[in-house]
């Protein structure tokens, strides 16, 4: 392997402050963040298993990093990520993916949080760490993550995410939580477009939306100008119907109550999901308000495009990187772990020369190092 495979990488962390002591200073720092990512890339889920992939792959890892040490122990991987600053971290960390270059037009970018069961510390009452993170549901990549404080929710740090996000030309899609003012506003400043689902939390948004689009049902929506997509699909016993309807015009609008607070809302949206499974049917409606003034077929995907994050993100954290059941719980080392496997996924999923599950890539990559040189340049 030759040193280019990370140094885009890691060179994203060259400004990272060391929180140790000179004297502490064993190992080089850049030297213990890569082995933390290479480790969990190849399947290490905790600091000691980080240790003994390090242990296990000490020849290999010296051929390319500088080790007069050898491999740090686990408490020596504990200890640098559990003082090192998660803001730098995180920072160093979007920089790199800012640096693999912009998004494409249109692209639709899910903001979505997800809590750290395992990070919980019972004994200080801490609950498992919530993040936030953003999701570009076409590449496959976090394009950036912010911690929410315990005394606070995602509506203080989804606006501090979008901060330092670069969505100019995306689509910004976020579930009802995020269905504020003040973030739509933000969402335009960005020169993105948002799609946000309205729900009950939003009052009198909501009764105007529902009340609106019964009257078009009622009226069976003669003479309303209005777009309309349907799609079924059917799959062993399995039947998925979706229907979308989009209203843009602004008279439509300017039946809401509040709308002259939200910033560029131009389309309201009623999207109706009905699933039959053996025997059984269940439906779900749904309505977001967007700035975008597009088809029907359009809404429909971009929603569709938003729960990736659960399927393409949360749950590989969850089923393929055991994210709830990491112990990792004290100071900022549940933030700093969290970035590792955001770091570690993210490479991963750009891997595309094998069509294997994440889990299986990572295996591959601890068993077969040939292998994670082609994950770290990809």
């Amino acid at each position: 392997m030759q040193e280019a495979d990370l140094e885009g990488l890691l060179t994203s962390f060259n400004e990272l402050p060391d929180p140790r002591s000179e004297r502490n200073q064993e190992h080089a720092l850049l030297s213990i963040v890569a082995i933390a990512i290479c480790g969990a890339i190849c399947g290490a889920d905790n600091w000691v298993d980080i240790e003994a992939y390090g242990k296990a792959k000490q020849e290999w890892l010296s051929s390319w990093l500088t080790l007069p040490n050898g491999i740090p122990s686990h408490d020596t991987f504990g200890r640098v990520f559990r003082f090192l600053n998660p803001q730098a971290f995180r920072e160093g960390f979007m920089e790199w993916i800012r640096a693999l270059g912009p998004l494409k037009a249109g692209e639709v970018v899910s903001i979505d949080g997800k809590q750290m069961r395992g990070a919980k510390d019972i004994p200080k009452g801490k609950e498992g760490l919530y993040m936030v993170s953003a999701w570009a549901a076409e590449q496959g990549i976090v394009l950036g993550q912010s911690k929410v404080d315990e005394k606070s929710n995602e509506i203080t740090a989804i606006p501090e995410l979008l901060d330092v996000l670069a969505v100019e030309g995306c689509v910004v899609t976020i579930d009802a939580i995020g269905c504020q003012t003040e973030i739509a506003q933000k969402i335009v400043d960005q020169q993105a477009d948002y799609m946000l689902a309205v729900k009950g939390n939003q009052g009198t948004l909501f009764e105007d939306i529902v009340d609106l689009f019964a009257g078009f049902e009622q009226a069976h929506w003669q003479d309303v100008r209005h777009d309309y997509f349907k799609t079924v699909n059917k799959d062993h016993a399995r039947l998925e119907i979706r229907e979308c309807w989009v209203v843009a015009q602004p008279e439509y609008l300017a039946y809401l109550r509040r709308f002259p607070d939200w910033k560029a809302l131009h389309s309201l949206v009623k999207i109706v999901s009905q699933r039959q499974l053996n025997g059984e049917t269940s439906m779900q409606t749904r309505y977001f308000i967007s700035s975008l003034n597009t088809s029907a077929q359009r809404c429909l995907a971009i929603c569709r495009d938003h729960w990736r994050i659960e399927n393409d993100l949360h749950w590989v954290l969850d089923v393929a990187f055991a994210q709830d059941l990491n112990r990792v719980h004290k100071d900022f080392a549940p933030e700093n772990w969290a970035v590792l496997q955001h770091i570690a996924l993210v490479l991963v999923k750009q891997e595309r020369s094998s069509r294997a599950s994440v889990k299986t890539k990572r295996l591959r990559a601890g068993w077969d190092d040939d292998y994670l040189c082609t994950i770290l340049a990809s």
